[in-house]
């Protein structure tokens, strides 16, 4: 019984592998960002107008790409919740709440990191 189930198992390794294999690059990235949307990262997200910081965002799991309802091509603009660094110290003070939020491709300047603090 325990060989059967070391083979299936050995089978079934082999299998994702040749799968993931045989994937375009562009199909492993997606397959990749999946998986770190999933897992979720600790960032930080920080919008600018010119050389200033006007925005920031702590504790991002993850920023999202939006996707077209009907055709599911990607849309132009970036979401997730994050908790609003009202004062911009980088830190989460009591009165600074989890929100939503989005930026565009098109026009808004940011970064988007892990907190190396984390």
């Amino acid at each position: 019984m325990q060989r059967i189930a070391t083979r299936l198992a050995a089978i079934a390794a082999s299998s994702a592998l040749a799968a993931a294999l045989a994937c375009t690059q562009e199909t492993q990235n997606e397959i990749g960002r999946s998986i770190q949307n999933w897992t979720g990262t600790d960032g930080v997200l920080e919008v600018y107008a010119g050389d200033k910081l006007v925005r920031r965002f702590l504790h991002i799991d993850k920023l999202s790409t939006a996707s077209a309802t009907k055709s599911g091509e990607a849309r132009p603009y970036r979401y997730g919740y994050g908790v609003l660094d009202a004062n911009l110290n980088g830190v989460q003070d009591p009165d600074e709440k989890r929100v939503y939020f989005e930026v565009s491709d098109y026009s808004t300047p940011y970064v988007f990191y892990d907190d190396p603090n984390q």
